[in-house]
């Protein structure tokens, strides 16, 4: 059989609230070359792999929790994939469309240098107007800047502005494709977290060029419990320092007194209609995650000088990739 134009990767645990519609809105996806739809299962017990089995045009991969790795578990989909090009949805990312997958790959052949392409995340009808606010904010931004960025674009700014660096390793695989000839050379880095922006530097760094498609669009959001956003906020910032040598968080005086900030702003924050009705119960929490980020962003800031007991605790990926 010749090889495919694309591979869909789509790693899953514990994933039926969300897989049945995501995988419906994979295989009906439109395109003019054929396509593979791979899923690499790491323990699920919830019926996830049974249904999985059942469904005759995906390859199931299955292995054991604690050989899960977001870097090595999709090096272990890209590589088992047979195609120019390898695109990763996580189980609760839903293309919004038909052409989702089509216009990743024509994305990516406006240059032979792209080796890599991300799209844009809504959120869910079910989300609060403050998430949905939020994400319509954040992919705006990039279109304030080319969709298609290199190094070599301003390689002075690129040295000395560390704003920039970031925009320009920005990806997210929770809708994304790569190049797998580039990948050849350069696989996802086997680490805890942020393999996708670090193999997005990595790329960078090495010459080659990333893309945003606006028009490759999922359904994708999280209205996250005060104790969720603290342990991802906690992982974020803990991560992007040892990373990326990013200060998330200022001092904890100035986390205590941005945190009040917060709180006000959450309770006086204007939201368009469009985004849905604002109730007392819907600011309170905007609130409560508010103060969360910067808590979370402050101690993992911090998180050398806290006991490791109290680290571990914290701590999603690391239980996640220790598992």
């Amino acid at each position: 059989m010749a090889k495919h134009r694309c591979a869909v990767v789509i790693p899953t645990k514990n994933a039926m609230a969300f897989l049945p519609r995501v995988m419906n809105k994979v295989l009906a996806q439109r395109t003019p070359w054929t396509y593979e739809i791979i899923a690499i299962d790491s323990g699920s017990r919830d019926g996830t792999r049974e249904y999985l089995r059942g469904l005759e045009l995906v390859r199931l991969i299955e292995i054991a929790s604690h050989e899960f790795g977001h870097g090595r578990t999709r090096n272990l989909g890209i590589e088992a994939a047979d195609a120019d090009f390898v695109a990763f949805l996580t189980h609760d990312a839903e293309p919004v469309d038909e052409h989702w997958l089509e216009n990743l790959v024509v994305a990516s052949e406006k240059h032979p240098r792209i080796a890599g392409v991300f799209g844009r995340h809504i959120a869910y009808d079910t989300a609060s107007p403050f998430t949905k606010m939020d994400l319509e904010q954040h992919f705006q931004g990039f279109l304030r800047h080319p969709l298609i960025v290199h190094r070599d674009l301003d390689p002075a700014r690129y040295a000395s502005d560390e704003s920039w660096r970031q925009l320009l390793h920005f990806y997210s695989d929770n809708n994304s494709l790569i190049r797998k000839s580039v990948w050849e050379a350069f696989p996802y880095p086997d680490v805890e977290f942020a393999e996708d922006q670090l193999w997005a530097r990595t790329i960078i760094e090495a010459g080659f060029w990333k893309a945003y498609t606006p028009d490759a669009v999922v359904y994708h959001s999280h209205d996250y419990s005060f104790t969720e956003q603290l342990r991802r906020a906690f992982d974020e910032s803990r991560n992007f320092r040892k990373y990326f040598g990013y200060q998330l968080s200022p001092s904890p005086v100035q986390a205590l007194v941005a945190m009040g900030g917060s709180v006000f702003h959450a309770f006086r924050q204007k939201v368009d209609d469009r985004f849905g009705k604002v109730t007392l119960n819907t600011r309170v929490k905007r609130a409560g995650q508010r103060v969360a980020l910067i808590a979370g962003h402050c101690l993992g800031a911090n998180h050398e000088r806290l006991p490791h007991s109290l680290s571990a605790r914290l701590s999603l990926d690391q239980r996640l990739y220790n598992a």
